[in-house]
């Protein structure tokens, strides 16, 4: 069925590769990342942190939506994935993937949401109904959709939903072949400007069901390096810290990384509550080791997979939420 081929593919592909090499090589690592708009990763990037910061040979590559990165992380051939939302992830671990979040880069507050085309005639949730939406399937947008429907007494199948990476919604918007799109940033704030109008953000997601871009690794694999875990996230930190206190020049160069101007980057900057490693370990985060089973991230994935169980996304909650929340890194990273 086509809800659980997913996972059934992830679950498929996951194998240990041991590779030996002589004592003095530097190990590979691959970070895999999407494009949220601007955010702390991208100085990090620019700045080229993850090689200062981690004594291996550090490679990114990129992904267009959070469902096209997992199969390759659990095929070990990604041993990080950044700019992830929580049910791609949710989907995984509910099938017993090892995979678990070290690090909570951030909150979606108005850098997501639903955008509706000039002339539509959509101005409720309720409008929606019968109408053509653009959904990246799978991803965070599956969990939202159903929620503001919900929220509004709407069934989920009453809309029309199509599958779309993001840059297709663009081109769907411009041929008017959809009525709305849910997507995130730069996408987000690109359908906006182009006159689109916000029906909602993310800011209006529950608490503890809040849209989350998440860092994740395969838990056996974090076990087994955990420095180069824990100098992982330093570098991610490093990013939030230098944009926190250069906030221009960290937007000049997340403008650059992205193409954008450095107003569209100001504005998409702010539509994220950002996390450093020391707000990690905060009950509104990852907590810490003692206080995990109550974070806001593990309450999320609770609620995240309770929606997706109940739409059909997903065929069984995870037997442990907990376990996939791994706050000791970031622990040890922030002191």
């Amino acid at each position: 069925m086509r809800k659980t081929a997913l996972a059934a593919l992830i679950l498929s592909t996951v194998i240990t590769t041991v590779i030996t090499a002589p004592a003095w090589a530097k190990p590979s690592v691959v970070i895999g990342y999407e494009n949220n708009g601007a955010d702390p990763w991208m100085v990090s990037q620019a700045q080229h942190l993850f090689q200062k910061t981690m004594p291996a040979n550090v490679q990114l590559k990129f992904f267009d939506s959070g469902p096209a990165a997992m199969s390759a992380l659990a095929s070990n051939s990604l041993q990080f994935m950044c700019g992830l939302g929580v049910p791609p992830f949710v989907a995984a671990i509910s099938q017993g993937v090892p995979l678990g979040i070290i690090f909570n880069q951030e909150r979606y507050t108005s850098a997501a949401g639903i955008v509706v085309r000039p002339g539509s005639g959509i101005k409720t949730i309720a409008d929606l109904k019968g109408k053509k939406i653009a959904i990246v399937e799978g991803s965070q947008s599956s969990f939202e959709l159903a929620t503001f429907l919900a929220e509004a007494h709407i069934p989920f199948s009453a809309v029309h939903q199509l599958n779309m990476s993001p840059p297709e919604m663009r081109v769907a918007w411009t041929t008017k072949s959809i009525d709305a799109a849910i997507v995130w940033d730069p996408v987000f704030d690109a359908l906006h400007s182009m006159g689109g109008k916000i029906l909602k953000t993310d800011a209006d997601l529950p608490p503890d069901a809040s849209s989350y871009n998440i860092c994740i690794a395969d838990t056996q694999w974090a076990k087994t390096h955990p420095k180069l875990v824990t100098d992982f996230i330093r570098a991610l930190d490093q990013g939030v810290t230098f944009t926190r206190t250069h906030p221009h020049q960290a937007l000049a160069l997340m403008a650059k990384q992205a193409g954008i101007t450095i107003a569209t980057a100001k504005t998409e900057l702010a539509g994220y509550q950002i996390f450093s490693a020391k707000d990690q370990t905060t009950p509104h985060v990852l907590g810490t080791p003692k206080t995990v089973a109550t974070s806001a991230t593990t309450k999320t994935i609770e609620n995240t997979a309770k929606t997706l169980l109940k739409i059909g996304r997903i065929d069984k909650l995870p037997p442990h939420p907990a376990n996939a929340v791994l706050p000791q890194y970031a622990e040890t990273a922030a002191h």
